[in-house]
């Protein structure tokens, strides 16, 4: 069955940086588009950032473009996500997904951005 499991999060001050990684199993991960999403307290998920199977074509959010990276390798089944300058706005559970029929989700992570 198809499995993510996020790591990497944790608490960090603004303008810190964290990698998440989002360990992928049950399919052909080389072949399948990666996202990362994010939920704040009482707000609804909102994706972070897409990357296609090939690693070639990466999307962002406007509120992380240029903060944030996503990638992966598809030779250990992984994709990240590289969080620079963090904000304290940056503050949620980030979820691992993709797509292929039904939407899959990981556990998700917990980044909190404070001083």
């Amino acid at each position: 069955q198809v499995q993510l499991v996020e790591s990497g999060g944790g608490a960090v001050q603004p303008g810190g940086s964290l990698r998440l990684s989002c360990a992928a199993s049950g399919f052909t991960f080389s072949s399948k588009a990666m996202s990362w999403y994010r939920q704040a307290p009482g707000k609804e998920r909102e994706l972070v950032a897409t990357i296609i199977s090939t690693g070639a074509i990466t999307n962002y959010a406007d509120s992380v473009k240029g903060r944030f990276i996503i990638s992966r390798d598809n030779a250990k089944n992984t994709v990240y996500l590289q969080m620079n300058s963090l904000k304290p706005e940056d503050t949620a559970v980030y979820y691992c997904n993709t797509r292929f029929g039904a939407f899959y989700w990981g556990q998700g992570t917990q980044v909190t951005v404070s001083s």
